[in-house]
């Protein structure tokens, strides 16, 4: 997008958003009786905290350069909702802000409907925090019961790390776990700080030698499809690609789904498993 094209949509995606909010929503007085719905622009600047003619100018979409901190302000003062707040940034050029957890992540039924057509296949949904929110009963047929486990420890690394039953049957556990580990401090750089983050590595400091000693070494990785093979107490070897993929109205679930390898047995086993568990 060229630069007056930006500072346009800019303009008027503040106005517009301007044009939505009622004195009553913020606290203000109604007053008399208003020529155009919403809040005038000296009452935003004023929840702002910045003054009138340099919120005038900004939201005329004149070529100034906006601090963090005022657009922090603008979006408060708008009442702009996480996507909106992200979309604010980048059209004034700054880089989105930090993401801020939503502590109700909720699972659409449909998507709960989803995974269990995915018939002998495992699958599971995680959210922000890498906590287990949903999976269908191939997973728990391959990698254990996740119903039976405390709410507490839903949590993939969790899972990883301190889950005996996942270390017994994963194929080179050591190098799995690493790998998650650092897929994991990606999503942890968006959070630096926040409490629940903060609790989860002290717990696993604490308690597993091995993710205190790989914690520490600070190694990074994006979160990427792969292969796992795992020896099965009841059906033998599995091996399986997984792919992971967001949910497109909700980019903050991941569904992580494990196919069979083709060449491999696996397709077979994994409807022996579902049988067993049906």
């Amino acid at each position: 997008m060229d630069k007056k094209k930006r500072l346009e949509e800019f303009s008027s995606f503040l106005k517009s958003r301007r044009s939505r909010i009622s004195p009553k929503q913020v606290g203000l007085p109604e007053g008399v009786r208003r020529r155009t719905p919403g809040l005038r622009r000296e009452e935003v600047a004023q929840l702002a905290g910045i003054g009138v003619t340099w919120y005038t100018w900004i939201e005329q979409g004149r070529d100034v350069q906006v601090s963090v901190q005022v657009l922090e302000g603008i979006a408060r003062a708008l009442k702009l909702n996480l996507d909106e707040r992200k979309h604010l940034f980048l059209l004034a050029n700054q880089p989105p802000p930090p993401d801020s957890i939503s502590h109700q992540e909720m699972v659409d039924s449909l998507l709960i409907q989803a995974l269990e057509r995915f018939g002998a296949n495992p699958a599971y949904i995680t959210g922000q925090r890498w906590d287990l929110l949903a999976w269908n009963q191939a997973a728990c047929a391959v990698f254990g019961d996740f119903e039976a486990l405390p709410i507490q420890e839903r949590n993939i690394l969790w899972f990883v790390f301190m889950n005996e039953n996942l270390r017994q049957i994963l194929v080179d556990w050591e190098s799995h776990a690493r790998l998650v580990l650092a897929q994991f401090r990606i999503s942890y750089s968006r959070f630096v700080g926040d409490p629940w983050f903060v609790e989860l590595i002290h717990n696993l400091e604490v308690v597993s030698p091995e993710f205190r000693l790989w914690w520490a070494e600070q190694n990074i990785l994006g979160r990427t499809d792969g292969r796992k093979e795992i020896n099965h107490p009841l059906v033998g070897q599995l091996r399986l690609n997984y792919v992971v993929f967001k949910v497109a109205d909700n980019p903050n679930l991941e569904v992580v789904m494990y196919l069979p390898l083709p060449e491999s047995d696996t397709a077979l086993k994994l409807q022996q498993l579902s049988a067993m568990h049906s």
